[in-house]
Order: structure tokens, then sequence, then C-alpha cells
């Protein structure tokens, strides 16, 4: 439980520094991104490595109908992430579509998966998105939202969502956690 503990710590700190220590990334001189992107990679390796370890109390397993909440979700949390990137009209109606989409991401595993280890990994990134979300708003109450773009990137936001959606599902089959089943 220890290495997923810290792999999460891992993914969250660094995430967080730039809000929490506002001067740490200047001081830095350009160095804090191979440092960020290096210790955030290292997290989720040991996030993966930890959680396929871990043990814990199980409060609740999967079921059919949860299953199914837990596909939408996952398949709204994809889009989001699109969104975000693509800047689609609902990243232009949200400040935060990427840390809502780990939020919803997070809540979606949790309900699959009602085990400690799943509240540690799960609920502590939907943690740290909401305290990233808190941090963001207080340093930058004003918010504009992005410029409209073509219909062509909301097409294309949308179909990109369902591929990595399949995408994700394909690698959790072969992980040996069926998506569908």
């Amino acid at each position: 439980m220890a290495i997923l503990i810290l792999g999460v710590l891992l993914w969250a700190l660094p995430h967080l520094a730039k809000r929490i220590v506002p001067g740490f990334h200047r001081n830095l001189k350009g160095a804090e991104r191979p440092m960020v992107a290096g210790l955030v990679l290292v997290g989720v390796l040991l996030m993966v490595v930890g959680y396929r370890a871990a043990d814990g109390a199980i409060f609740w397993g999967r079921s059919a109908p949860l299953a199914g909440i837990n596909n939408l979700l996952m398949l709204a949390s994809v889009y989001l992430f699109a969104a975000a990137g693509m800047q689609t009209a609902v990243a232009r109606k949200m400040r935060h579509p990427m840390l809502s989409a780990m939020i919803l991401w997070s809540v979606a595993h949790l309900l699959v998966n009602g085990d400690v280890p799943s509240f540690v990994l799960f609920g502590g990134l939907a943690l740290w998105a909401v305290l990233e979300m808190v941090l963001i708003n207080r340093a930058a109450p004003g918010w504009t939202p992005p410029k409209p773009v073509p219909a062509k990137k909301e097409a294309m936001a949308a179909i990109g969502a369902l591929v990595v959606y399949g995408a994700i599902a394909g690698v959790h089959y072969a992980l040996g956690y069926p998506a569908f089943g």
C-alpha cells in the first residue's frame, strides 16, 4: 500500500507545486518541466505497481448496473479530456474540463471498485483534482473561455473520444479487467 500512496503523492505534489509554492518554478529556470514530468511518470508507474500489489478490505464489488454507469461516466470523462484539448463548446462552458474528467474517471472507478486500494488510488486522484480546481480558482479568479472552434473540431473530439474509449477498454481487457463484461 505504501508504494500506491507514494505513487499518488508523486502524481499530485508535482502538479500542485506550481500553485502551492509559486516561486518554485521560477527558481528552476526551465528545469521544472522535465523534473515534474519525471516525477509524474515515476508516480504513474508506482500507482500501477502499487495498485496491482495492494490488498485491503472490500466493501462492494462490481455489478451489472454499476458497470453500466461506470461505462457511461468513463465515456463522458474521455470526451471531457478531448473537449479540453480541442477547446470545444463544452470547454467554453466549463473552466476545468480536464480536471472534471479526472473526477468523473475517479468516481466511475470507485463505483465498481469498492476496496481500500481503490479508495487510495481513485479517491486520492479525485481529491487532487478538486484541490487543483480550488487552487487555480483562488490564484486566478477571472476566466476567459476559449474562442469558438469550427464544427469539424467538435466532431473530431467526439470521434476521437470514442476511439480512445475503445482503446482504453481494450487495454483493460488485455490487463484482465473486463470493461463491459
